[in-house]
């Protein structure tokens, strides 16, 4: 049997690894959850698939579970401080100072990100104690010269121009 690797030593290999941040926004019903996430994939264009880790101990868990659809917003390198609100617990992260709308559906996006894709939700698979969840991409409103906001090694970075 092989030996596996410990869980910090994952998440230290992972920390050197960027990522693109994005918030995932839901509701089933009970009001709108929201979380910071750098685990979006681009799984398939055919049929356009995307999917996110949430873990099970997350307070946006049990909505996720239970809404048909998400919406992903691509935060701008301008928004750490949405990025930093949805990634604490035991806060309204839908309170001032976010500021977010409904789409015709009912579910919440934020407002100001670089876009953001709506997905049904397809599927939800057990994984450790997370879920991986693989949602079709419905609905897309992308912004052309929002930079990206990204995170590696801890912290939030921007991506600058070098064609000057």
């Amino acid at each position: 049997m092989t030996a596996t690797l410990p869980g910090s030593s994952l998440r230290r290999a992972f920390r050197r690894h960027p990522a693109g941040v994005v918030v995932i926004t839901a509701d089933a019903e009970r009001g709108p959850v929201g979380f910071t996430a750098t685990s979006l994939t681009s799984v398939c264009a055919e049929p356009p698939l995307i999917s996110f880790g949430i873990s099970t101990g997350s307070s946006s868990w049990p909505h996720v579970r239970e809404a048909a659809s998400v919406v992903v917003n691509f935060l701008g390198a301008h928004q750490e401080d949405v990025a930093r609100r949805f990634a604490t617990s035991g806060v309204d992260r839908f309170a001032a100072p976010t500021c977010w709308h409904r789409l015709a559906n009912g579910d919440p996006v934020l407002d100001g990100t670089a876009g953001w894709l709506r997905a049904e939700v397809q599927t939800l698979i057990p994984v450790g104690d997370h879920h991986l969840v693989l949602a079709l991409v419905i609905a897309t409103d992308l912004r052309d010269g929002t930079p990206p906001l990204l995170y590696h090694d801890g912290r939030y970075h921007t991506i600058q121009d070098d064609a000057s």
